[in-house]
């Protein structure tokens, strides 16, 4: 790999380190995310300490953190594994942020920025997943678990049924790498969900 693509990677790993929701609560509230409801550094959580507005910007910010790496890698003639790369790198750096003591979020927005740009008809597909489950049973995690496993689904079987441009298999082995993060993150979440105890989106901390 030559040193223009370890420089892309690094950066956009950089970049994911920029954690949003952390600036933003602190920015507002003078207080850590990470110590106020769920303890999560996204915009759900966000949503709990700050409000809409607050939340919708973090929500906006990430996912634009996600899309950022891809196109400079398109933009710069990277090859598609390296692309993938950028993906996942910006993904590792929400969630393990170098500047905020590697404690970051789960990875659902900025996964889903990235992971957008690298499938985009497949990515609607799994929005509308996300949408469906999260507006039918108020589980944010619920939606968030599906959507992004269903995603390098969708991307191979698009690209066999010629919807989409069909991926390498190192492109779907990197995307399947991406959103194996974003489910370890959720490990807790599905815990709580198989034993009812999952906070729904609205729902006051029990």
């Amino acid at each position: 790999m030559n040193g223009r693509w370890v420089a892309l990677l690094a950066g956009s790993y950089l970049l994911g380190s920029i954690s949003f929701s952390l600036v933003v609560v602190y920015a507002l509230k003078r207080a850590d995310v990470r110590r106020i409801g769920s303890g999560n550094a996204g915009a759900t959580n966000v949503l709990r300490a700050a409000g809409r507005w607050p939340a919708l910007l973090v929500l906006a910010l990430d996912i634009a953190k996600g899309i950022v790496p891809v196109r400079i890698a398109r933009a710069l003639g990277a090859p598609a594994e390296i692309v993938a790369a950028a993906a996942l790198a910006v993904i590792l750096g929400h969630v393990f942020p170098l500047f905020f003591g590697f404690r970051g979020g789960k990875g659902v927005a900025a996964g889903f920025g990235a992971l957008l740009q690298l499938f985009p008809l497949p990515g609607v597909a799994a929005l509308v997943i996300f949408l469906g489950l999260v507006i039918s049973t108020r589980y944010v995690s619920l939606g968030s678990i599906f959507a992004a496993a269903s995603l390098p689904l969708a991307a191979w079987l698009f690209g066999r049924a010629g919807w989409a441009p069909a991926p390498s298999p190192m492109v779907l082995a990197i995307a399947c790498a991406s959103v194996a993060v974003v489910l370890l993150r959720h490990t807790g979440n599905i815990g709580r969900l198989l034993a009812g105890e999952e906070r729904r989106l609205g729902e006051a901390r029990r």
